[in-house]
């Protein structure tokens, strides 16, 4: 079959033939607000599915800005890969197309996207430890500890995502740090954003982090885990959307999940604040007590030397609290800025927020290597930045 992108009726022909659904009487509606995709929610009865599909081109910019629809056929090898290892987190892929660039999978409406529930007042008792579980499993047992470096060489060759990682290098790493096109700076931050671009100690620190996400290539990564594609509940998690996976550093995905634990603070700050610093505490000892304990269990030789994983995991905090700072300031006044901030209602408390994330992010990416441990992060706590 040839690729055209989909409308209603032909998501339900899909599938229909492929036998997911009867003959009776189905609905489809495109629920999709990102950039990138198609998204039908498809009904037959109680009975329902999700089919996405990839579109060649961002639609934040139209077709001048072309994409590869490899990625759709990435995202599924992603999900179904993760599924091997945190099933409990990841929904069930049905039927994917590589030719059409479609996935059908399980419909996941009875959760909650986390981002809008935060931003709701819904709690989510659950979700640090579950993010921690499985980041630490999915991020272990595809890198070299478990898998061995041959073996690991022949799955990542599978993720080549070379479009979407290009956008995420521009996105985070570059556009935010100098006067691009891209950028979405809010009417009163001009100085605050002018300081940052002078601060040449900083561009170094992250041109140091761009090195380490192109060349550093630890573990299939899902490549963009912020609260917007994690569905939850009071019990359950799902992630969701790894089109951007790809074999990268260990400390990505740890990093921007953080970074949006952090945007979550501030609608109704300082309300929310130390509820969010319990969730990145409880984030990290869940992630690094399973990552070690799978470790002890399971890694290939020469991986075994005592002490090793202490080392790995000192790494993996300090990539991940540099991530976290380009992610705080890519949000903040580069594209896709988060609900998180612009859902303030006064202004004065909006930019006083994004201010507060700007110093955060680059106090994260400044002071990272000061941490070799997560006592060492509430030692220097780097969120005091959020009360200046």
């Amino acid at each position: 079959m040839t690729y055209k992108a989909f409308t209603e009726q032909d998501a339900i022909e899909r599938v229909r033939s492929l036998g997911l659904i009867g003959d009776g009487a189905v609905e489809a509606e495109e629920i999709g607000d990102g950039n990138l995709n198609l998204v039908f929610r498809i009904r037959e009865g109680e009975h329902r599915l999700i089919l996405k599909q990839a579109l060649p081109y961002a639609k934040v910019v139209g077709e001048s800005w072309p994409l590869s629809l490899e990625r759709a056929w990435i995202e599924q090898s992603a999900l179904r890969e993760f599924a091997r290892h945190a099933v409990p987190f990841v929904p069930r892929v049905f039927h994917a197309s590589h030719e059409e660039a479609y996935t059908v999978m399980e419909d996941l409406s009875h959760l909650t996207i986390v981002r809008t529930g935060l931003l709701a007042g819904e709690q989510y008792p659950l979700l640090a430890e579950h993010i921690g579980s499985y980041l630490a499993r999915t991020l272990f047992h595809t890198s070299d500890f478990a898998l061995g470096p041959v073996e690991k060489k022949r799955v990542a060759r599978t993720y080549y995502n070379p479009d979407l990682c290009d956008i995420t290098e521009k996105l985070i790493f570059t556009d935010p740090f100098h006067d691009a096109e891209t950028n979405e700076i809010e009417a009163g931050l001009e100085e605050e954003v002018a300081r940052l671009w002078a601060d040449d100690e900083l561009k170094r620190e992250v041109a140091k982090l761009e090195a380490l996400f192109i060349t550093k290539g630890d573990a299939l990564l899902h490549g963009d885990l912020h609260t917007g594609s994690i569905f939850a509940s009071a019990t359950e998690t799902k992630v969701i959307d790894p089109e951007f996976a790809f074999y990268g550093p260990f400390g990505f995905d740890v990093g921007q999940f953080i970074a949006h634990l952090f945007f979550a603070a501030y609608p109704d700050y300082p309300t929310r604040r130390d509820a969010r610093i319990k969730d990145i505490d409880t984030f990290w000892l869940t992630f690094a007590s399973t990552f070690r304990a799978l470790w002890e269990r399971e890694a290939v030789e020469p991986f075994q030397a005592s002490g090793l994983v202490d080392d790995v995991l000192s790494t993996i905090l300090q990539d991940a609290l540099g991530f976290a700072g380009c992610e705080l300031i890519r949000r903040t006044i580069g594209l896709a800025p988060v609900a998180d901030l612009e859902s303030i209602d006064s202004t004065t408390e909006r930019l006083e927020r994004k201010r507060h994330a700007l110093r955060l992010g680059a106090a994260l990416i400044k002071r990272r290597t000061e941490c070799r441990t997560f006592d060492d992060l509430r030692n220097f706590d780097v969120t005091e930045e959020l009360s200046r």
